[in-house]
């Protein structure tokens, strides 16, 4: 027998969906800028105006809500950076618009470096569930890489060092507070690439 879904269960569904968007939003935003370790439940209670239980009915552990939050940051990390890849249409000068991507996010004023490192970083030895979910974008990421660098006929063993360039500039730009190691690690590229192209 076919469950019959009434108004009302629907309104509660959509309220629990934009309840769900609120507390990992602003999680996300207080993770980023205070760290994952000393945000608590009752910060996350004062800044969305959600009730320890409604908060906890949605995510029963902060393991949850970090990897919701994770989940949110490798969606809006694969989209922006599929968004800047579409506008170059040569394959050899694709490699070079990570480095570009880079460049933008690291001059936005909430950058405190790469979310997953950070969290790697403060909860990766105690949460293997959480050391996993970085493991799984990091490599998501390196496959990407790969395939653009499969399409631009270059030597493979430029992918690994292109995807390393990028962690590190990541990384260098948090603790320097600036963008610039983008544009050092995208000069470091291009000798890359350059010596990875074959022959004309």
């Amino acid at each position: 027998m076919s469950q019959i879904t009434t108004p009302s269960a629907v309104r509660r569904q959509e309220r629990a969906t934009l309840a769900r968007e609120l507390l990992v939003a602003t999680a996300d935003e207080l993770y980023n800028s205070r760290g994952f370790q000393f945000v608590v439940m009752d910060d996350l209670r004062e800044a969305t105006g959600l009730s320890l239980r409604a908060m906890y009915d949605l995510y029963p552990s902060k393991t949850e809500l970090v990897l919701a939050v994770l989940d949110r940051r490798h969606q809006m990390w694969t989209e922006g950076l599929t968004a800047q890849l579409q506008h170059e249409p040569d394959a050899q000068r694709r490699l070079l618009v990570i480095y570009d991507y880079l460049a933008a996010w690291f001059e936005e004023g909430t950058f405190r470096g790469c979310g997953f490192i950070n969290a790697f970083a403060e909860l990766g030895a105690a949460e293997p569930a959480i050391a996993d979910r970085v493991r799984n974008h990091k490599h998501s990421f390196q496959q990407e890489v790969a395939r653009l660098v499969n399409e631009a006929h270059a030597n493979p063993d430029l992918a690994p060092q292109l995807a390393i360039l990028a962690e590190g500039a990541q990384t260098t730009a948090a603790i320097a507070g600036s963008s610039a190691p983008a544009a050092h690690a995208r000069k470091a590229a291009l000798v890359l690439i350059r010596a990875a192209l074959p022959a004309s």
